[in-house]
């Protein structure tokens, strides 16, 4: 198939990706790539995360989701196509939508915010404990938002841009394959004893497909959500350049920073996990005090900078099929 061909099927099926996730979302009850990947991990992890060599094992998760994603569901697409096109785009359509999560995201944060603008705190508690992985039992109301600010701010691209940007290059596999990383990050990816050698490979890989995305999505939140912001271009982004590289993941800092410029509160501070105190650096200034409403502020940024971002892939991809074009 030719090239051009190749990157049009790309954008009709992102476009109706989006479509699907605006819709549909992630019914519980349905089928998830994720749900398959989260057990592919458990069980590497049961096998080879004991004795010896971990950080070498370590890349076998990656290497196992590779073949799943890339390889055998690289395999089911061509057939696709090889029945017919529209077929093709269809089925890859769908596959993209699963590793797309703006809606089950947006109503997560809306589940957090609801029993907390009814000073509902133990509700809200008990809501954004199902998001984050900090302790929130003893969360104030500003902890609560900023645990949710955060999260859906460093979601934006691992659950959203990121895999679209994938799509882009590599269609439904490629997507597939950096969501099945990012889940082995989430499952693998942590600094402790159990985890820091046999996790090493998952999250540096994250780290490393998300070094692009993470960026320019960081610039999309800005761009789509300035004109509504207290805030000028050249203030947000000054917060941006002076923070993001202080939040100890290389990706996480741009779009915390961001979010924070755009809303004129400070993020990051102290989180506690399993009863460890854990200082994250500050994202932002203190102008605003955090509170409920930024929860939905919050969204729309999200949803703008999401608009945005699926504006700049279909115009890059559009016109270089338009010149490409034979």
């Amino acid at each position: 198939m030719d090239i051009s061909l190749i990157i049009f099927a790309h954008l009709a099926a992102i476009v109706l990706a989006l479509f699907i996730d605006f819709i549909v979302g992630d019914p519980e009850n349905w089928p998830h790539p994720v749900r398959f990947f989260g057990a592919q991990i458990s069980w590497c992890d049961r096998l080879f995360n004991r004795g010896k060599h971990r950080k070498l094992k370590g890349i076998i998760p990656p290497l196992f989701l590779f073949f799943w994603t890339v390889i055998a569901s690289g395999i089911f697409i061509y057939f696709c196509y090889h029945l017919s096109y529209i077929f093709g785009i269809v089925i890859e359509g769908l596959l993209i939508s699963t590793t797309i999560a703006r809606t089950s995201l947006a109503k997560a944060a809306l589940e957090v915010h609801e029993p907390l603008n009814a000073e509902n705190i133990d509700g809200a508690r008990a809501s954004v404990g199902m998001i984050v992985g900090r302790d929130t039992d003893a969360l104030s109301k500003g902890e609560v938002t900023r645990a949710t600010v955060e999260t859906v701010a460093e979601n934006v691209s691992d659950g959203i841009t990121a895999p679209l940007f994938f799509a882009l290059f590599g269609g439904a596999p490629l997507a597939l394959f950096y969501r099945a990383v990012n889940t082995c990050d989430s499952m693998v990816g942590y600094k402790n004893k159990q985890y820091m050698e046999f996790g090493y490979c998952s999250a540096r890989l994250d780290d490393l497909l998300n070094l692009i995305p993470s960026r320019t999505t960081a610039f999309a939140l800005v761009l789509g959500y300035i004109h509504k912001s207290k805030y000028t271009l050249k203030e947000v982004l000054s917060i941006v350049k002076r923070d993001a590289r202080k939040h100890p993941s290389p990706n996480s800092g741009f779009l915390e920073s961001a979010v924070a410029g755009l809303l004129g509160v400070r993020l990051g501070g102290v989180n506690t996990y399993k009863g460890v105190v854990s200082h994250r650096a500050h994202m932002g200034n203190p102008d605003q005090e955090l509170k409920a409403s930024m929860i939905k502020e919050t969204i729309q940024i999200m949803n703008r900078g999401v608009l945005y971002y699926s504006f700049f892939i279909l115009i890059g991809g559009g016109l270089f099929v338009a010149l490409t074009w034979s």
